[in-house]
């Protein structure tokens, strides 16, 4: 965690094997958008959810046949899964045995004692449950009430959810309060935040296209992390969803929270640069995308900053003329030609990162 970040210590819940809310590191979500009945196409999504970094993984499940295929599903992955159920209690009782959390709104189930029996089927089977308010689907009464969506809303809506809950003494639950306007967002979590202490699941619903959405979550979701808010996190996009877990560690990575992967410094380039810095940056990134091991890479186009980027950088490139400067752990290694530039730093960051792992598994051999 960044050390300018104070993060509000919540309760623990367990999706799965991953812990989230306390000190636990801020796990990343996506949801997959096959049909749940095509097991194959959900399958191999996960698995590619998982590769890029996912840590938890949402599955729609809206009746009994996606029932029976999220359980044929779970036992072919390795990775928590959350069964996404809305209003019939009957698929949550029936998918509670092999999900790692169920995502229903208890105040929309219902009567008290199908309530009772989804919290009794989550006790029995120690898995927690996701309460999820969204402005887009607030009860009737509280649209009456406040006449359009709004943080009092969301927040009203989220207490009565867990009214409801406390009830029953149950209390393994994490938390989310969504909207697609950012200041909205912004305000019900951070109300909530000083009301209950639950993990709190962030994220800005129905954000919008890659672009778009990118930019929204990341002022959104942003903003809660740099307050200590949130200890989940979902980036919403009309995308690919490997994008929502690439964006979701590009903002973790940003506020120093988490970091996986090659973290690419670069400057925007300019008239100074004595090399092409955005066809470079955008060719490595895409050859270094299976690497997840935490390295910094310095991608500078002149000898202005490029000195300064490339010392504080595990690998650096200051560009130069009439050829280029290679840095090394701050030290400068060697002079590189513009044609050899891509291969050259792919080469230097690969065999970097072989002889950490050398050096990672001398000193357990040690201890």
């Amino acid at each position: 965690m960044s050390n300018w970040i104070k993060r509000k210590k919540t309760k623990v819940v367990k999706v799965g094997n991953v812990p989230v809310g306390g000190n636990n590191p801020i796990s990343i979500q996506s949801m997959t958008n096959t049909d749940t009945c095509d097991e194959v196409s959900t399958i191999n999504q996960i698995k590619d959810l998982e590769a890029a970094g996912a840590d938890i993984v949402r599955v729609s499940v809206p009746g009994f046949e996606e029932a029976k295929a999220f359980k044929k599903i779970k036992n072919a992955v390795n990775i928590p899964l959350v069964a996404d159920i809305h209003f019939d209690y009957k698929i949550a009782l029936e998918v509670a045995d092999s999900a790692d959390c169920l995502r229903i709104n208890p105040g929309n189930i219902g009567k008290e004692d199908r309530v009772k029996e989804v919290i009794s089927a989550a006790i029995d089977n120690d898995i927690p449950i996701r309460v999820g308010v969204n402005a887009g689907s607030l009860e009737k009464d509280l649209q009456k009430k406040y006449g359009e969506p709004n943080a009092d809303a969301l927040v009203e809506s989220a207490l009565r959810h867990v009214d409801i809950l406390d009830k029953f003494n149950f209390e393994n639950y994490k938390m989310s309060l969504k909207a697609s306007n950012i200041e909205m967002t912004v305000e019900a979590y951070r109300k909530i935040s000083n009301i209950i202490d639950q993990p709190l699941h962030l994220g800005i619903t129905e954000a919008g296209s890659y672009r778009a959405g990118t930019v929204k979550s990341s002022i959104g979701v942003g903003m809660l992390l740099s307050e200590g808010i949130g200890d989940t996190i979902r980036i919403s996009l009309a995308s690919d969803p490997v994008d929502e877990i690439k964006i979701g560690w590009d903002i973790l990575k940003s506020l120093n929270i988490r970091s996986r992967g090659v973290k690419i410094v670069a400057c925007p380039s300019c008239s100074r640069q004595n090399f092409n810095v955005i066809e470079v940056v955008n060719e490595l990134e895409q050859r270094l995308e299976d690497i997840s091991d935490d390295i910094e890479v310095a991608i500078i186009g002149c000898y202005v900053n490029g000195p300064g980027e490339s010392k504080a950088a595990t690998i650096g490139l200051t560009g130069a003329s009439p050829n280029n400067l290679l840095y090394i752990d701050g030290t400068p290694n060697k002079k590189i030609s513009n044609e050899d530039l891509v291969d050259e730093l792919e080469e230097q960051v690969r065999s970097k990162i072989s002889k950490q792992k050398i050096e990672s598994e001398k000193i357990i051999l040690r201890s």
